[in-house]
């Protein structure tokens, strides 16, 4: 069974099926990567707590920055997000975002009850 959580017209919030929650992509304004980064997996953290997950369940995830001089300073703020030893999958590479204010946009795979 598939279930869907918080769905509108173009996208779920939260895709679920086989164990697994597939959540949409997360971005954030703020001043600085670290702010943007922060404020983005503020909003993971939510989004896994309500597919009936948390970050030592993640899967993978997958990265876009604006800019790949970012990189240093999205690294700073997920290392001490991912809890030691539940490092997921991770990919993380440079790409046009939907607007121009955006650094960092944060998509992630985890498994959940």
């Amino acid at each position: 069974m598939i279930e869907r959580i918080n769905t509108g017209e173009r996208s779920s919030a939260i895709v679920k099926h086989a164990g697994v929650a597939y959540l949409s992509g997360q971005v954030c304004e703020g001043d600085t990567i670290e702010e943007q980064t922060q404020g983005c997996l503020d909003k993971v953290d939510a989004l896994l707590e309500r597919a009936g997950s948390s970050r030592d369940r993640l899967l993978q995830t997958t990265i876009w920055l604006s800019d790949m001089k970012h990189f240093a300073g999205l690294n700073a703020v997920w290392n001490a997000w991912v809890p030691e030893g539940c490092a997921p999958a991770r990919a993380c590479g440079e790409a046009k975002l939907a607007r121009e204010i955006l650094m960092v946009g944060i998509l992630v795979i985890a498994a959940c009850d």
